[in-house]
């Protein structure tokens, strides 16, 4: 599979459901033996197979159509491989932060965790 937005992500883009540069959005590493993308997940309630903790995506920037982020770390993760990054709008309710993307295909993809 391929890098893929969330339809519904869109959605709430579209609609100022989502602000980028405004709201706290995060990245969370998964596992694909464990998750499966769906273009039917809408919310983190949805995901499964998270290694780590979410991380908080700092430094946004919006230039020329595309979002970008300041690099985020991940320390003392231990646990299943990682072969996916999940973005998400953090509400502090899974049930009601909207999954952006999905990315699995980047650099150092997949990464075991140590």
């Amino acid at each position: 599979m391929s890098n893929q937005l969330y339809d519904k992500g869109r959605e709430a883009f579209l609609s100022g459901g989502i602000s980028w540069s405004g709201d706290t959005i995060k990245a969370a590493l998964v596992d694909t033996g464990t998750y499966t993308f769906s273009q039917a997940h809408q919310f983190l309630s949805s995901l499964t197979g998270v290694v780590g903790t979410a991380q908080t995506l700092g430094t946004k920037t919006v230039a020329s159509g595309v979002a970008d982020a300041a690099d985020v770390t991940y320390t003392a993760v231990t646990g299943a491989s990682v072969e996916a990054v999940v973005i998400y709008k953090d509400t502090g309710v899974a049930g009601t932060s909207p999954l952006i993307a999905y990315i699995d295909t980047a650099t150092n993809l997949p990464v075991t965790p140590n």
